[in-house]
């Protein structure tokens, strides 16, 4: 059976402020089983670049599994705030990437993303050091 919902958790890390930056995404089904992990670089970006572009990946691949309703878990109060509208994306660099969200967020049935302490996102900010790590300049 597919799952129709999914817990996801996010992360964008920047080695500079822009720097190499990457991702990592854990998408979890109902009962806290991993349906797919992301650890990927994202080339040369900003860290809040990289959290925006962290979410636009997790809900792409969301899309493409067919799961309708999404959780998303994210360390970055601003990105967080900005998505729920309580902060005005003011930096042109990030108005095209809260657009995709937006964009992406309309496809789903169900949408949600909370702020969580960076200590309850461990497992995200793994995968986005490890493809940091990995990398071979």
């Amino acid at each position: 059976m597919k799952a129709k919902r999914a817990t996801i958790w996010v992360d964008g890390a920047s080695r500079g402020n822009p720097g190499q930056a990457a991702i990592g995404v854990i998408i979890k089904d109902e009962q806290g089983k991993i349906i797919t992990r992301v650890s990927q670089r994202i080339g040369t970006t900003t860290n809040n670049q990289a959290e925006y572009r962290a979410v636009i990946v997790a809900l792409e691949k969301v899309i493409e599994l067919g799961i309708t309703r999404v959780e998303i878990k994210s360390d970055s109060e601003l990105v967080v705030k900005q998505i729920n509208g309580l902060y005005r994306v003011k930096k042109a660099a990030l108005k095209p990437l809260y657009q995709q969200v937006k964009q992406s967020q309309s496809l789903l049935e169900g949408f949600a993303i909370t702020h969580i302490p960076r200590r309850q996102n461990a497992e995200a900010d793994k995968l986005a050091n490890a493809a940091l790590d990995s990398a071979v300049d």
